[in-house]
């Protein structure tokens, strides 16, 4: 066999190979790396809007969370105002119910002293008609003597 003849069919070959994977072959390979390179892409970009879009949430979340204490702590602060006016206004209020009970209490026992009063006063005064009955051993005419024991009675 001759060597040059070899190398020569060896060439045509080589080229026909060549051919053949540039025209049937490479594209479809090429294709498909593309492809993939650009899932690539599109999933790194994916990921760095996800971490954007998360680093938003987290701000807003933040955000959220001074707003929400804020309005927390303002809540509290009215609850405390509220309790503090309501003990105060019942605070008033036992006051006054303390003064009105108090103010009827000395009301009542003026009219139980000045009842008192005018039953001691007759009391005195059937005592004294009683006592000068003894003293002049007769009887004591009550209608006559009426405006002077009511004079007594109002002396007493």
């Amino acid at each position: 066999m001759n060597l040059n003849a070899t190398l020569f069919f060896q060439m045509i070959v080589f080229f026909v190979l060549g051919w053949f994977t540039m025209k049937f072959i490479w594209p479809p390979l090429t294709k498909a790396m593309d492809d993939r390179r650009q899932k690539i892409a599109d999933g790194l970009a994916a990921a760095e809007k996800g971490k954007a879009d998360l680093a938003q949430a987290q701000a807003r979340v933040s955000l959220m969370e001074a707003a929400a204490k804020t309005e927390n702590h303002a809540r509290l602060a009215e609850a405390e105002k509220q309790a503090t006016s309501l003990i105060d206004q019942a605070r008033r209020e036992a006051e006054a119910e303390k003064a009105r009970i108090l103010a009827q209490a000395r009301q009542d026992a003026a009219q139980e002293v000045q009842r008192a009063r005018e039953t001691l006063r007759a009391e005195v005064a059937v005592l004294a008609v009683k006592g000068a009955e003894q003293i002049l051993r007769r009887e004591v005419d009550a209608k006559a003597h009426a405006e002077l024991l009511d004079q007594l009675q109002a002396q007493l």
